[in-house]
């Protein structure tokens, strides 16, 4: 199974990428996909997960052929 992995803003720089295909054998976590992804670095708490363009959280199932997301959250003023 697939999953496309897209990083934003300040965590693309951190991890080093914008976007990346991740196989997986079942449906996993938005957190269990991050460790798989991004093994150096524990799943920060601030950092926002969307799955197929809608929030979710990190005890979130992902399923083949979702679109997962993570940016740091979004401030204005």
């Amino acid at each position: 199974m697939s999953i496309k992995v897209r990083y934003f803003a300040s965590l693309k720089e951190r991890i080093g990428r914008a976007e990346e295909d991740a196989a997986i054998a079942e449906p996993v976590t938005a957190k269990a996909l991050w460790r798989q992804c991004v093994p150096e670095l524990p799943p920060p708490e601030q950092i926002l997960v969307a799955i197929n363009l809608e929030y979710a959280d990190w005890d979130s199932l992902v399923r083949d052929g979702d679109e997962v997301a993570f940016f740091p959250p979004v401030t204005g003023g």
